[in-house]
């Protein structure tokens, strides 16, 4: 089952505050961005956000799935969740404060 684009707005719209946020589909997923850095996977209509040691630091305990059969675990944003905007804008942001900037691609010849 693909994710709904209207899933992927109304995530964006929740945690636009966190920075340069936007999603880039793959696979028939979604790729949640902050400021340049994947952040989180929108698959199936669920948030799994990437495990960082300050995440957990400001989430405590969530439940950790894989997105997709044979992917690391990520945490489990639950829908219920979803409605906590300052929450999950500080989730996104702390998260993608602790992850390293993307190495530039080189250019194709």
């Amino acid at each position: 089952m693909a994710t709904q684009a209207s899933t992927v707005d109304f995530l964006i719209a929740r945690v636009s505050d966190a920075g340069v946020v936007r999603s880039r589909k793959m696979f028939g997923e979604y790729a949640l961005y902050c400021d340049e850095k994947v952040v989180a996977l929108i698959c199936d209509d669920k948030l799994f956000v990437k495990l960082t040691d300050a995440g957990r630091a400001f989430v405590g305990q969530l439940e950790e799935a894989p997105p997709y059969p044979g992917s690391k675990p990520y945490w489990l944003v639950e829908e219920d969740r979803w409605e906590n905007r300052e929450w999950m804008t500080e989730l996104i942001r702390v998260t993608a404060n602790a992850l390293p900037v993307p190495k530039q691609k080189k250019a194709r010849r």
